[in-house]
């Protein structure tokens, strides 16, 4: 399989931008249920809840903003996003790894939060201001942000992801 870039001609691959920006890739996170870290469906990567760990730990835990402040869930947000990228870099390393990204098309951001919190969307925006900066245009998307009244291991964010692949 080719391991060319299938964005357009000129622009920056996906994993020359992240090292442009200094982020190095976590370790692909393990599951932590009966499910698979992707699945590949025709030309769609799906990448399944991806939470706010390191090294296997929860970064943070709690309701928004009750235990979480917004930025730490920002933060949060973006842990998530890379997460999704080692995934998909994983996923598809048999054909050059996140730079076989053509687009991210859609993002479902989950926020464990207390009743009547509304700033899901200012939440979701660490992982979606984070993906266009490696995909640059490619890396916009349709966008769910909903709220919770918990999620695994009490993380605050839980972020799913769809990419094109090329």
């Amino acid at each position: 399989m080719s391991t060319q870039n299938p964005r357009p001609a000129g622009s920056e691959s996906p994993l020359a931008a992240l090292a442009r920006l200094g982020i190095t890739l976590p370790n692909p996170a393990k599951p932590v249920a009966a499910y698979v870290p992707t699945r590949l469906v025709g030309n769609l990567l799906y990448i399944s809840g991806q939470i706010p760990v390191m090294n296997g730990q929860p970064i943070a835990k709690g309701l928004v903003p009750r235990e979480v402040s917004i930025e730490t869930a920002v933060s949060c947000a973006r842990q998530c996003t890379l997460n999704a990228l080692a995934a998909a870099n994983e996923a598809l390393k048999d054909r050059g790894g996140l730079n076989a990204v053509r687009s991210v098309v859609r993002v479902g951001a989950f926020v464990a939060c207390e009743a009547g919190f509304a700033d899901h969307p200012k939440i979701a925006n660490g992982a979606s201001e984070l993906l266009v900066e490696v995909f640059g245009e490619s890396g916009k998307h349709a966008r769910a942000a909903v709220g919770a009244p918990s999620l695994p291991l009490n993380v605050p964010v839980e972020i799913e992801f769809v990419f094109e692949v090329g």
